[in-house]
């Protein structure tokens, strides 16, 4: 069974959040690091990641990503604060 991730990256300074949708969370999360992900992570550098969920079912990681994406920053923030209030990466190298 296949894996698709939802998940949100943060620039250092913490003012910039982008919200994605993948089905290698690995290999994503690497390419924003290194400045290919997106232009919009590269531009802002959005590279620590700081939340993710997991789904079965691209189209259900697709309609949460269409979610979390028109939250509020606030409301995207009190979701960040659920599995890491701290704003560690939580992608191991």
């Amino acid at each position: 069974m296949k894996t698709y991730w939802v998940y949100m990256m943060q620039s250092a300074n913490g003012k910039a959040l982008y919200t994605g949708v993948t089905n290698d969370l690995d290999r994503r999360v690497r390419e924003h690091k290194d400045g290919s992900g997106s232009a919009f992570t590269a531009k802002y550098k959005c590279h620590k990641l700081v939340y993710y969920e997991d789904f079965g079912l691209i189209d259900q990681a697709i309609v949460r990503e269409k979610e979390i994406k028109m939250l509020s920053r606030a409301e995207k923030e009190r979701l960040i604060d659920t599995i890491n209030p701290e704003r560690k990466d939580l992608f191991e190298v």
